[in-house]
């Protein structure tokens, strides 16, 4: 990778060119930040779960028609993607109360929403990434109506999908949070999903206990933030039991691969 340029580099990512025009490399750290990046630390091992939770999922939406920027995993850290210009917003859907929410709008932590809620965020870490309206988003030409309207309807079907995979394996999808980009194909645009669905990006809980399976082990200091990604990456089929009574990675379709 020293040999290849550098695009960008993000708090947990980085962006290298791709062998080909049109795509890029992205590379998953094992840096953890919160708050602004005003906490952080290096968790041994998170940018290698993530890069395989990341894979099986936009997989699995890529298999149902949500079109995104995943093309292949290239090794334990490495993925192919397609090169998308990234839309300056974060698309948040909620399910049930956590975090920011609970804080605004005085709902406890846990309790159910009426109904599943997309917010808006203005990706600007020098402001906090405040929420917007569409209002914003429109009048300060961040994407344009039709844009919206698709983020909104991929959100709701990415999560009807992720809400039943997490279901079946005893894992509550609380929220969560995705990025868009606009892929030029000719003298076409499509709005596609981007960036990555790990337990960085969303909220996880286990159904049975609550407890929390995501980033906010290590925003609150609850510790074992690697061990539950692990477990998440464990009940979806990626880390098996080996015989020798140790752990195995496997690849999406089962067969043996990065140890």
């Amino acid at each position: 990778m020293s040999r290849r340029r550098k695009i960008y580099e993000g708090k947990a990512k980085i962006l290298y060119e791709g062998p080909e025009p049109g795509t890029l490399i992205q590379y998953f750290k094992d840096d953890a930040t919160a708050f602004n990046a005003e906490k952080r630390a290096v968790l041994d091992g998170k940018g290698v779960l993530n890069n395989r939770i990341s894979e099986l999922v936009m997989s699995r939406l890529g298999a149902i028609g949500i079109p995104n920027h995943f093309i292949k995993r290239l090794n334990m850290r490495e993925q192919l993607i397609k090169q998308v210009d990234i839309i300056p917003l974060e698309v948040v859907c909620r399910n049930v109360a956590a975090g920011s929410i609970s804080k605004r709008l005085g709902i406890e932590e846990g309790t159910p929403l009426p109904r599943s809620i997309i917010e808006f965020y203005y990706k600007k870490d020098e402001l906090g990434d405040p929420m917007v309206s569409e209002e914003h988003i429109t009048a300060f030409n961040w994407a344009n109506p039709q844009e919206i309207d698709d983020m909104i309807s991929m959100t709701i079907r990415v999560n009807d999908f992720l809400c039943g995979m997490f279901a079946t394996i005893g894992i509550k999808l609380i929220d969560f949070k995705l990025e868009y980009g606009r892929l030029f194909e000719g003298d076409m645009v499509r709005t596609i999903l981007a960036d990555e669905i790990s337990p960085d990006s969303c909220r996880l809980w286990d159904v049975e206990t609550n407890e929390k399976m995501d980033k906010d082990r290590f925003r609150r200091d609850l510790g074992g933030v690697t061990d539950a990604y692990a477990e998440v990456a464990r009940r979806l089929g990626i880390i098996k039991e080996s015989e020798g009574g140790g752990a195995e990675i496997v690849s999406i379709n089962g067969d043996k691969g990065d140890k």
